[in-house]
């Protein structure tokens, strides 16, 4: 499953909503702007500034160099039962071993799970879309096909868009959603759905299904040359998007997310114009895109210079990895990369892609997984949680149960974190439990939040990672 949505809970504070006048960039001759409130408690306007952090950090040094951090992925590749080392994997599989990476996702719930218009899903709705995933058509040995994504589209429980939410009131969190792809990265195909219209394909770190019409097919060698080729542009805004193409829809305007690494060419490869554009103000990438038969292709394609991308990989710091976070802050929650954003685990794994850095999906295969240095603590270790609070680092992942939060430093003693998350809850000063709304990126304290009226964040805490 995904990123559990936290459902908040808990810390004293001075009532329901904080109001701040500091720094609100007032200047001689110009409009007030509207006073700062918040029911986040120990917030101020401030804290929602980037520097307000940056000037916090005691050492920005280099924490891995390049190399450093391809090792450190594929040892993690070789090693994580979460993670998926698509240049190892096989050329084919068993009817068994397929039917498993199905079963992961494809199975009815143990609740009950209803439509976005009230009605229940039968065990008839349960049958249709068993219907679609076909298993009795599988081989007893199937050859693996390669793909390549080719536009941002979400991974499926069943090959289905119907959206389905564990109640009825509760549309923001679409139960069939599992995680989103987005353009360049590679896929392992294994099967297809009854109306031809999904795949079934492995990424490196998730197996579900997903649109055909996202995904084009090619020759394994091609597309780990393509792949391995070097130099690369790397987005490194929240979204860009590719410039606009009256030549070929393909290419033109092409959402690419955080994280994003496509293969640079330049005008000796292309020439000086390219879709009737000149590219010298532009990084002209090799783009994957799908024909009409669905074939892969790589095409030539611009990205302004003016966009959020670099050419390589970031430098792996502590202020570039809050400046990348904050990248985010304020964008909509997405259950899984849904309403075109992310979740707790989709934003912390996009901001390290940023720097070349992968891990497993979801927060409690995060939290599980040895993919980096990790302290471990039992719920009675009270103290041990307190000494680790007090040596995090920028970067840090704390994981409590469905959720994880990146440090980003303290103020007074207070640990802060930056988080993608639905609820909000604390106590306030007269004892009573608030509970409100977050359902975005957003910064709060740690110690105040609530996992339950009875459980703090801090309670709940039962790892710590440092990715260095």
């Amino acid at each position: 499953m995904l990123c559990i949505t936290i459902a908040s809970c808990g810390s004293a504070h001075d009532g329901g909503v904080v109001s701040s006048t500091e720094n609100n960039g007032v200047q001689a001759g110009a409009k007030q702007l509207p006073t700062f409130q918040t029911d986040v408690p120990d917030l101020h306007e401030e804290m929602l500034g980037l520097e307000f952090w940056t000037r916090r950090i005691h050492s920005d040094v280099r924490r891995m160099e390049p190399v450093e951090i391809q090792a450190f992925n594929q040892e993690n590749l070789s090693t994580d039962q979460y993670l998926h080392n698509l240049e190892q994997f096989p050329d084919t599989m068993t009817q068994a071993d397929v039917v498993a990476l199905i079963d992961q996702v494809s199975r009815p719930a143990s609740s009950p799970r209803y439509f976005t218009d009230g009605r229940q899903l039968s065990d008839s709705d349960y049958a249709g879309l068993e219907a679609n995933v076909q298993r009795p058509a599988l081989a007893d040995e199937i050859a693996v096909r390669w793909g390549v994504v080719v536009e941002r589209a979400s991974m499926r429980s069943y090959p289905t868009d119907t959206r389905v939410v564990k109640h009825p009131q509760d549309y923001d969190l679409d139960r069939f959603q599992e995680t989103g792809v987005f353009p360049g990265q590679r896929l392992a195909i294994l099967h297809e759905s009854a109306d031809g219209q999904w795949l079934f394909a492995v990424n490196y770190h998730y197996a579900a299904w997903l649109p055909k019409r996202a995904v084009a097919v090619g020759e394994r060698s091609k597309i780990n040359q393509w792949y391995q080729s070097s130099p690369r542009l790397t987005v490194t805004g929240s979204q860009v998007k590719t410039n606009y193409n009256p030549v070929d829809p393909r290419t033109s305007e092409v959402v690419l997310d955080m994280g994003v690494s496509l293969p640079l060419m330049s005008a000796a490869d292309v020439g000086h114009n390219v879709n009737g554009q000149n590219p010298q103000a532009s990084y002209i990438v090799a783009l994957p895109v799908r024909d009409t038969e669905g074939r892969l292709e790589f095409e030539p394609t611009l990205i302004g210079r003016g966009q959020d991308v670099s050419p390589g990989l970031l430098e792996y710091r502590p202020s570039l990895v809050l400046e990348q976070a904050f990248k985010f802050l304020g964008e909509r929650y997405g259950w899984g990369h849904d309403y075109n954003g992310r979740d707790c685990t989709g934003f912390v794994g996009e901001v390290y892609k940023s720097f070349g850095i992968l891990m497993p999906r979801n927060s409690g295969q995060q939290g599980k997984s040895d993919f980096a240095p990790t302290k471990r603590f039992a719920p009675e270790d009270h103290a041990a949680r307190a000494e680790a609070l007090a040596a995090l680092r920028v970067g840090d992942l704390i994981y409590i149960p469905g959720h994880v939060m990146m440090y980003i430093g303290e103020v007074e003693g207070e640990p802060y974190v930056i988080h993608d998350v639905t609820g909000l809850s604390y106590y306030q000063s007269d004892e009573s439990l608030y509970r409100g709304t977050l359902s975005g990126v957003s910064i709060t304290p740690l110690s105040p939040m609530r996992l339950s009226k009875d459980k703090s964040y801090i309670d709940g805490i039962y790892a710590i990672k440092t990715i260095i």
